[in-house]
């Protein structure tokens, strides 16, 4: 048996797990784009001002870095997850800017049991992030594999 919170048996099909909120500050935004997303528009709030953006943004992988950390905070690092085979879809629907509070939750679309692997099972989640304004800034969904609890229990 497992000591963590979450294992693949408490993921049910159709619940949302809340993932709190996070303010997003303009120098966080400059140092990821310094690291992994050079544009201007990420790096500078006249030239993010200038573009459709209209502002300092956080590049796409910024946010999508940031929803991670909702992630992880709010159940994954107190999971049996062991990783995940990949992401089905991605979409950046509006961007997040410099003074943003975002706010996410992850919707359970599916869960199954591996058929090669008794002791694990699949969960497959569609996950989205909001604005201070609850406008849709980021939507994908994936599926995670996760330990079961008590593997020799579950039928």
């Amino acid at each position: 048996m497992t000591d963590k919170r979450w294992a693949f048996e408490d993921f049910v099909q159709d619940a949302t797990i809340p993932l709190g909120s996070k303010q997003v500050d303009a120098s966080e935004i400059v140092e990821f784009a310094e690291q992994f997303d050079m544009q201007p528009i990420h790096l500078n709030e006249e030239a993010g001002k200038a573009s459709i953006l209209g502002g300092l943004s956080a590049s796409g992988w910024h946010t999508v870095s940031m929803f991670m950390r909702l992630i992880c905070d709010h159940f994954l690092l107190d999971s049996t997850s062991q990783g995940a085979p990949g992401v089905e879809y991605l979409k950046w629907k509006k961007p997040v800017l410099a003074g943003d509070t975002i706010r996410g939750e992850a919707t359970i679309l599916a869960t199954r049991r591996s058929a090669s692997r008794p002791q694990l099972g699949f969960v497959t989640f569609r996950n989205s992030l909001y604005n201070q304004r609850g406008e849709l800034v980021l939507e994908f969904s994936n599926t995670g594999m996760f330990l079961l609890r008590n593997p020799e229990l579950a039928a």
